[in-house]
């Protein structure tokens, strides 16, 4: 491993430049157990249970009483644990912060993007998955859910501290199997929502080698997305001075050749259909720089708490994740190697999730 040495206008805790906690020694690539070796979950693909499952949420009545339950579940831990998911909303739900994002929208929305067939479907428990108001203002609380579901027993932890261990582990990889932190520059984050992972990437990378109080190092990071009104809640969140906010599909990115060192996709795979994953393995081979990298951060198929999830929660989780079964029977690693990349590790980074890092020779 590589030696560590403005306030928003939505009701989102202040940004700080930190170098996020070292993380411990990264495990060598020989070490990791395959993702693929214990084969998919019991309740993906064709198996007897995923087929039963399968058929309930193709049954209308249920599909939509699933997505209810499915977005409650995150709405009950909110509650528990003080995220303040319905602040959040209301603070998005007045004519100045309205007038707000609105503008923000018209700047970043690139009316020549055509939004893939896949990208239009029903996912997140919204009827048109990210591409509505209330997706992008909910997008933020609901990730801070998802990092402190990573860490269930530990009742103490609030949502800022669960985001900040969950993305220092992935930050760990990437920084200690892809390109040495100090020759970083260019950063894109595909799929990068409204902004959470792309906050993390910048911190840490900007803040490589400095001591506190220093000025930062000068970075520069892109976002991309599909959905605008992410990007507008994003660039209302973070700004737009240390920020690029990019409308458009990572299948046909809008950049040229070899224009990135690190390229990261956090959550995003398990949302696509397996021929947009290729087609977004290939391009990212062609943005990025040789000796860079692309990281993609996701559920992790060998993971205890992801293959013996209750059926009530695998259930829940299948209704608003229709690409699931595609992202569970697919070997990742290898669909790296076929774009060209050399994968330099396969981890996993919490006990949810793994990192993979892959390297353009």
């Amino acid at each position: 491993a590589h030696p560590r040495s403005p306030s928003p206008a939505l009701s989102i805790p202040p940004l700080r430049v930190r170098l996020l906690p070292a993380p411990g020694p990264a495990p060598r690539p020989g070490s990791q157990l395959p993702c693929f070796a214990l084969g998919p979950p019991r309740w993906t693909g064709s198996s007897p249970l995923s087929s039963v499952v399968n058929a309930a949420i193709s049954f209308p009545p249920l599909f939509a009483a699933m997505k209810k339950g499915a977005k409650r579940v995150l709405m009950q831990t909110a509650e528990k644990k003080g995220v303040p998911w319905a602040d959040a909303v209301r603070d998005a739900d007045t004519p100045e912060a309205r007038a707000r994002l609105q503008a923000r929208f018209e700047a970043i929305e690139d009316p020549s993007v055509v939004n893939p067939a896949y990208y239009l479907a029903p996912f997140h428990a919204y009827d048109t998955g990210n591409l509505s108001w209330l997706a992008a203002v909910e997008a933020a609380p609901a990730t801070d859910v998802m990092a402190l579901r990573v860490f269930p027993g530990e009742p103490e932890l609030n949502a800022e501290a669960a985001q900040a261990r969950m993305r220092a582990s992935i930050i760990g990889a990437i920084a200690a199997y892809g390109p040495h932190p100090a020759d970083v520059r260019d950063i894109l984050d595909i799929g990068c929502s409204v902004g959470v992972s792309t906050r993390y990437l910048r911190e840490y990378y900007a803040g490589f080698g400095c001591g506190e109080g220093e000025t930062p190092r000068e970075v520069n990071v892109t976002g991309l997305d599909l959905s605008p009104y992410m990007l507008a809640v994003a660039a209302d969140r973070l700004g737009d001075e240390e920020y690029r906010w990019v409308h458009g599909a990572a299948e046909a990115a809008p950049f040229g050749d070899a224009a990135f060192d690190v390229i990261s996709l956090q959550f995003v795979v398990h949302e696509l259909p397996l021929e947009a994953t290729r087609a977004i393995l290939r391009e990212a081979w062609r943005i990025c720089r040789p000796g860079g990298c692309v990281a993609v951060v996701d559920n992790n198929p060998a993971s205890p708490v992801i293959r013996n999830l209750p059926p009530v929660l695998f259930t829940l989780m299948k209704s608003t994740e229709p690409y699931s079964d595609q992202y569970y029977l697919m070997e990742l690693e290898k669909e790296f190697e076929d774009a060209g990349f050399v994968v330099e590790t396969s981890a996993q980074t919490d006990p949810r999730h793994r990192t993979v890092v892959a390297v353009k020779p």
